[in-house]
């Protein structure tokens, strides 16, 4: 890692600390996500190399014949190079389309140029919807998150959405793989505050590795 990398691992781990400090969950994804505005775009590339040399390396991946993933938005670790390798290895990569009340539908990944613009600066693959269950049959959801702490839980942006995937997958008997993808410090020491609707993730992937947990 360089000096700039850990520069801003410290300034997540400083970030999160106040922001539990100050609030529980919504004063945590405050301070989370200040750091990631705070992250250069050169920053961000770097990181998102290091990440899907990692990612493509999971046994949870490598073995995978249907991927649920997310196209990378703003800061996010960025997903594109990650979705365009697993395609090219011939995994049936899911892309989730935003619905209404905030449930996710999904269709294929057919390549970055058919992708489209849509609501909340998301960008949504064009293809014939599949419907809100075909992410039962993925064998590991890569989902978005602004930080994991050391049991698994996952802290997301409190939109709701990936909490009614995660409850659609439980219901139907599917055990995917839950692999969560964050920037460099975003996996904390202190706890996320859970609720009884949280799932916890089986791995995190980070610029510096893999983190497995017990989920």
């Amino acid at each position: 890692m360089s000096d700039a990398d850990t520069d801003h691992a410290d300034t997540h781990h400083t970030a999160a600390r106040a922001g539990a400090a100050g609030g529980g969950k919504p004063a945590l994804r405050r301070a989370l996500l200040a750091a990631r505005a705070a992250l250069t775009e050169d920053e961000v590339r770097r990181g998102a190399e290091a990440l899907t040399r990692h990612a493509l390396e999971l046994p949870e991946l490598t073995g995978a014949r249907t991927v649920a993933a997310y196209v990378s938005v703003g800061r996010e670790p960025d997903t594109r190079a990650l979705l365009d390798a697993l395609r090219e290895r011939g995994v049936r990569v899911l892309l989730p389309v935003l619905l209404p009340d905030n449930d996710l539908d999904w269709a294929a990944y057919e390549g970055a140029d058919r992708l489209s613009r849509a609501g909340r600066g998301l960008l949504e693959p064009t293809g014939r919807r599949l419907g809100p269950d075909a992410v039962t049959a993925a064998d590991a959801v890569l989902l978005p998150g602004l930080a994991v702490d050391r049991r698994g839980a996952r802290l997301g942006r409190g939109g709701g959405s990936y909490d009614r995937v995660l409850a659609r997958i439980e219901a139907s008997g599917a055990r995917p793989a839950r692999v969560v993808l964050l920037h460099s410090g975003e996996l904390l020491e202190g706890e996320v505050p859970v609720e009884p609707h949280d799932r916890p993730v089986h791995a995190a992937v980070t610029p510096e590795g893999v983190h497995r947990f017990t989920a």
